[in-house]
């Protein structure tokens, strides 16, 4: 499929789809498969071959009906009544706006969303997901495989202070946190306290404590939730752009920006021209 035409009025469309999914994912409590659907959509990217990536492939059954997509139906049934709203928007932009308005509908940072994303139907093969039951080399395995570093892997593992596994989904169950709707650095603080009870700590968490390169960075993000919003957002921008270059979209808003800007200088000069006229008319009737 052709690369959306990011006009003014595309982009109408998408702060009228952000506030779609705003009011959505609030009233629904839905941010954490929001999120989830987001990631999904675009974890899929294989940097050596450019295929997989945030391209809304995943709405397809071939997709979805894997088993690391279990339940993210859910999610795309709710972004389908946005998608009914705004036609205009591809899948690929609003799967990843909805991962962003779910971060911030939920105190978390703000994240750059830039629009242009082109849709596809061609479903990457099944496993390019992480496994929960793995460790650090799968973990780098799986983000290094995307273009994504040490740092990515730990400050996107912090998007579990929201939600909570389901055993029917992944075989896992219970929250990482003690609010799974806040968006805070919370789950830093509490995989450095350990076994705490009734949260959950999968493989690939614990991981992170037990590989130093890793641990450094939980470390930190425990210690300051600043630094985590910042890299966080980083982080997850470069996650939802991966094999799209942002820079395809803005030629065509920044020439807009031109014309309303030389449309503004001719106005002015325009009426530079009428107040010199009348000025000289005064003049001549005194």
């Amino acid at each position: 499929m052709a690369l959306p035409v990011v006009d003014t009025e595309y982009l109408k469309e998408i702060d009228k789809a952000r506030r779609h999914l705003r009011s959505l994912i609030a009233n629904r409590n839905c941010a954490p498969i929001m999120l989830r659907l987001a990631w999904h959509d675009a974890g899929t990217y294989d940097v050596s071959t450019k295929t997989g990536g945030p391209n809304g492939s995943i709405r397809n059954a071939e997709e979805y009906s894997h088993g690391s997509n279990n339940g993210l139906k859910k999610a795309i049934d709710f972004c389908e009544e946005v998608k009914y709203k705004h036609p205009k928007i591809t899948y690929a932009d609003l799967y990843q706006l909805a991962g962003v308005v779910a971060v911030e509908v939920t105190g978390g940072p703000t994240i750059d969303f830039v629009p242009g994303r082109k849709d596809s139907n061609i479903c990457p093969r099944e496993g390019r997901l992480p496994d929960a039951k793995k460790g650090a080399p799968h973990l780098r395995d799986i983000f290094y495989r995307m273009g994504l570093s040490d740092k990515d892997i730990v400050a996107l593992s912090g998007g579990h202070t929201l939600g909570r596994a389901h055993p029917e989904r992944s075989g896992f169950d219970g929250p990482w946190t003690e609010d799974p709707l806040k968006f805070d650095n919370s789950y830093f603080v509490e995989l450095l306290k350990g076994e705490s009870e009734g949260l959950l700590k999968l493989p690939t968490d614990k991981a992170l404590l037990e590989d130093p390169e890793f641990r450094q960075y939980v470390e930190l993000y425990a210690k300051d939730e600043d630094v985590f919003f910042q890299d966080y957002a980083e982080s997850h921008k470069k996650l939802s752009e991966l094999g799209f270059t942002p820079g395809s979209a803005k030629p065509i808003v920044k020439d807009s920006t031109v014309l309303a800007q030389g449309a503004v200088g001719a106005a002015v000069a325009a009426a530079v021209v009428i107040l010199s006229y009348l000025y000289e008319i005064r003049k001549k009737s005194k």
